[in-house]
């Protein structure tokens, strides 16, 4: 008789819950089998628009798509068990209004069956935030330094460096925390700024360039393990997969081109009479 082991998976609200305690650990992810080697250490994972750079060479996340983001997201929840799986609304799927936010979000949902999505911007997403909340959406908002908006804010540099621009990003950290989201992402700021947000407001901070005081962190996963070509200053190298992953081609190409692959050990080898 086989026992059917069940794994209970991360819900929005019990991250909600950890506001001031156990940091709570974050990474992106892609991909079916990167999901489900980092399932069982970190608690949510974030489908980003991040793979528009990461996995399609892009140069911004502007050109990424909603049907982008499903298809990684199916993938990313067919890896996953245990974590909270976060999927990103890409750029033009919701800031038309809360109505097309909330058809897109219902897509992604229905679609991959996550448990939250991501959306960028403050003040003026607290509507949308609310909208979404009302209706059994969970939402992780994301302030600071806001990817998408790449082309207004002047590239990907630091925000909230001057106290007026800093109390512009506390102002919109207070608003999406009051319109309802489970959680904030803060992107590229000043440490102080960081922290002073985590301590005003009453929902989980997850920092990417932003405070050790944040109530959790999140980086790219191909970041922190040497794939990508340009890895922000911020991010410690936990890894440096991607001079591995050359070396192993090279040599595989050269055992081709020698022809000593495949080699004796073959498998498909044709077995001897009698054995």
């Amino acid at each position: 008789m086989s026992i059917e082991v069940t794994t209970k998976r991360v819900t929005a609200v019990e991250l909600q819950g950890r506001k001031g305690g156990q940091p709570i650990v974050c990474l992106t992810a892609y991909h079916a089998h990167t999901a489900s080697l980092l399932d069982r250490h970190v608690d949510l994972i974030l489908v980003g628009d991040s793979l528009g750079m990461v996995m399609h060479g892009l140069e911004t996340t502007v050109p990424v798509t909603l049907d982008m983001m499903i298809l990684q997201g199916k993938a990313v929840m067919r890896g996953s068990r245990h974590a909270l799986v976060v999927v990103d609304l890409p750029f033009g799927s919701y800031e038309e209004s809360p109505a097309q936010a909330f058809r897109s979000a219902v897509r992604v949902m229905k679609e991959t069956g996550c448990g939250a999505v991501k959306l960028e911007g403050g003040k003026r997403m607290a509507e949308t935030i609310a909208f979404l909340v009302q209706r059994g959406i969970p939402v992780m908002a994301h302030v600071g330094l806001t990817p998408q908006a790449v082309h207004t804010i002047g590239g990907f540099k630091v925000q909230g460096r001057g106290d007026v621009e800093a109390d512009v990003i506390s102002a919109d950290a207070k608003a999406v925390a009051e319109a309802g989201c489970f959680s904030m992402v803060i992107e590229g700021v000043p440490e102080p700024l960081g922290a002073r947000i985590t301590r005003e407001v009453a929902v989980p901070t997850i920092g990417i360039g932003a405070s050790a005081q944040c109530d959790g962190q999140i980086v790219v996963l191909e970041d922190m393990l040497g794939l990508s070509p340009r890895v922000p200053k911020f991010v410690k190298r936990f890894g440096n997969i991607g001079p591995m992953i050359e070396a192993a081609v090279a040599e595989y190409a050269t055992e081709v081109r020698s022809r000593a692959f495949p080699g004796p050990e073959n498998v498909y080898a044709a077995k001897k009479p009698g054995t």
